[in-house]
């Protein structure tokens, strides 16, 4: 038998993702059937329930159902009804449970109370036979296939993808801003390689990363501060760029890193104090983004430019490459990180 070199599923898989995203996008009518139904009867506002990399896809959701729709959105701790046995009225109130495997007890749990609550529940999940979407009156299947690795890398960009268009067939769109995603995150990845390369020589031996992001980015700071430290066991620390600002930046100095998602639109360009304020600090950054060029940074990886609610399903490809290169620089073996399992059972 074979044996697998490490990060070989890891690498496959962020490989993977062009085609996945392209084939999200052509399936899109599935999605809209689901939309179509929230649309007959909108809700008042909307919760969204997750854990781990599904939490950040849910919090990009959150800025996508704020902006996008105008509704106001949450999201739940699921342990108000798994362990203090809350149940408010939610009546009217949209409750979409966002996880790759649908099989966290609590999630099920949470979502199974929310639905005798009144709620209309939505399951966006990569297993379309789990118990969560057997929870759940209507479920979204993000069609990602197995996923080998415990890391996620190409379930949580076609999590992104799938509530992108979701809420955009709620508001009456086509996805027609999502038309090219797949060319353009293998453009993304194609034209990344030698910038991750430098990031992974210039990063391998730090010992503390601030990652940050403003608008619909902040998600991608989460992630890339919880891959970074699942993968290479860094102690890393995501904040909003305005969080840092409101105090954080005190501890900021020469011997931090930090990685900053920096998109074209509004989100992006309020980075630029932030960026400043931590340069200032002697910070050493990487900016990864549409945006990279236009900040102060010591060393960017450009991002394909696209419309900026669709910036963060591209710019954590870079980011996932850069914890995949750190990780096998220090030795380590992203596919199995120590510790973890692929699915982890919470209530």
């Amino acid at each position: 038998m074979t044996q697998l070199r490490p990060g070989e599923h890891m690498a496959a898989e962020i490989s993977e993702q062009p085609g996945i995203l392209a084939g999200l996008v052509e399936r899109r009518s599935g999605i809209a059937e689901v939309a179509e139904k929230i649309s007959q009867k909108p809700p008042r506002f909307a919760l969204l329930a997750a854990r781990g990399s599904s939490d950040h896809g849910a919090l990009y959701a959150k800025y996508l159902i704020e902006v996008l729709l105008g509704l106001p959105a949450g999201l739940v701790s699921p342990s108000t009804a798994t362990l203090y046995g809350a149940r408010p009225d939610l009546r009217d109130v949209l409750f979409i449970t966002v996880s790759q495997s649908g099989g966290s007890p609590d999630l099920i749990e949470v979502t199974e109370a929310a639905r005798r609550q009144g709620a209309l529940t939505v399951s966006v999940t990569n297993t379309p036979d789990s118990p969560l979407r057997a929870a759940s009156e209507l479920g979204v299947d993000i069609g990602a296939g197995v996923e080998k690795a415990v890391a996620a890398t190409k379930t949580y960009s076609a999590t992104l993808m799938a509530l992108y268009l979701f809420i955009d067939a709620i508001r009456g769109g086509k996805g027609e801003d999502a038309e090219k995603i797949g060319e353009l995150a293998q453009q993304t990845l194609d034209g990344a390689v030698e910038g991750v390369q430098r990031a992974v020589d210039r990063y391998r031996f730090v010992d503390r990363v601030l990652t940050t992001g403003r608008g619909y980015s902040y998600a991608s700071a989460l992630e890339a501060s919880l891959k970074l430290a699942e993968t290479s066991y860094l102690a890393a620390r995501a904040y909003s760029g305005a969080d840092l600002l409101h105090g954080p930046v005190a501890a900021v100095d020469g011997e931090t890193a930090v990685l900053a998602a920096t998109s074209l639109g509004r989100g992006g360009e309020a980075m630029r104090e932030v960026l400043e304020a931590v340069g200032e600090r002697g910070a050493d950054v990487l900016a990864i983004g549409s945006a990279a060029d236009d900040v102060p940074a010591a060393l960017r990886i450009p991002v394909a430019p696209t419309v900026e609610e669709l910036a963060p399903v591209l710019e954590i490809l870079p980011i996932q490459r850069i914890a995949l290169g750190l990780s096998l620089a220090r030795g380590g073996n992203p596919d199995n990180p120590r510790g973890l399992l692929k699915v982890t059972k919470t209530r």
